[in-house]
């Protein structure tokens, strides 16, 4: 007598409930409102910075704070009236010592990463040990120095300083980026007959154009807020525009709205070039970031 076997029922099962891109759409919401909760929070004292500008006064420094005024523009005009000088000092001392580290950066980055010397570690190492003495140790030797020889209060005195601060990081950096260029676009070059200083200046400095204006921003930069050289080697002829931010500050008492006002005016000319090479400068910072 044969059996038949009977089929045992499936029971169907419920689908899994999908909630994976809820939860990450949830997390995504979620890290985007921390970003900027902590973006509205770096920017709030530029922001406060910004707004105390425009007060008068008795505005700036009242208790509890005045959040709704009518703005005015008398701190700008008073902060305008006396800086013309400052500003000029400083645009000439920016200005002249970034070529001067761009036009000695430039053949010693191709040096050390194209034509590399012996022992290039150690060169290396040793441009970058300028930078590990502190400031401060150095002021004296070089206030007596400049003092012997009749370079106190010269704004030339601050362009040498500034050339020497910004060179060893613009060899590092440019050297990065020359390292970045293939070597068959040199080999094409010399078998065109290019001599060096024609491959250099029609070749390699044209590639990497974009590493050399980000060098160039971040030594204008430095150069620009540099404090501490001017605030000692500098009085009346030669001084900045951080010194005359600090003059701000009289025994008669803090001017905050006016103290506002010159550091407003004082950092737009680097957010303006920074602003304008944003394109090279974000291109210069990833060369070599993405193989």
């Amino acid at each position: 007598m044969s059996t038949t076997a009977v089929p045992t029922p499936v029971t169907a099962r419920p689908a899994p409930r999908r909630e994976g891109p809820r939860r990450r759409r949830a997390a995504g919401t979620l890290l985007t409102t921390l970003t900027w909760i902590l973006a509205l929070g770096f920017f709030f004292p530029v922001a406060w910075l910004a707004m105390t500008a425009f007060k008068q006064e008795a505005e700036a420094q009242s208790d509890p704070p005045t959040f709704f005024f009518t703005p005015t523009l008398d701190q700008f005009r008073a902060v305008m009236d006396g800086a013309g000088v400052y500003v000029l000092n400083s645009v000439i001392a920016t200005g002249v010592s970034t070529v001067l580290v761009l036009a000695l950066g430039i053949p010693a980055a191709y040096a050390l990463s194209i034509r590399p010397v012996e022992k290039v570690s150690d060169v290396l190492f040793f441009f970058i040990s300028t930078k590990m003495l502190p400031v401060v140790a150095v002021i004296v030797p070089i206030y007596v120095i400049a003092g012997r020889i009749h370079a106190l209060d010269n704004i030339w005195t601050l362009v040498v300083l500034y050339t020497a601060m910004n060179l060893p990081l613009a060899v590092w950096m440019m050297r990065s980026f020359f390292q970045e260029i293939p070597a068959e676009v040199l080999e094409a070059a010399a078998m065109d007959g290019a001599g060096l200083m024609k491959t250099l200046r029609s070749v390699l400095i044209p590639m990497v154009a974009p590493g050399i204006a980000a060098t160039a921003l971040i030594c204008v930069i430095f150069a620009w807020n540099e404090f501490f050289f001017a605030l000692n080697l500098t009085a009346a002829q030669a001084a900045t525009v951080p010194i005359f931010i600090v003059s701000t500050m009289t025994s008669e008492g803090l001017f905050l709205a006016r103290l506002c006002a010159a550091a407003l005016l004082a950092s737009l000319p680097v957010i303006l070039a920074g602003w304008i090479a944003q394109k090279q400068l974000v291109r210069g910072l990833s060369m070599g970031a993405i193989k």
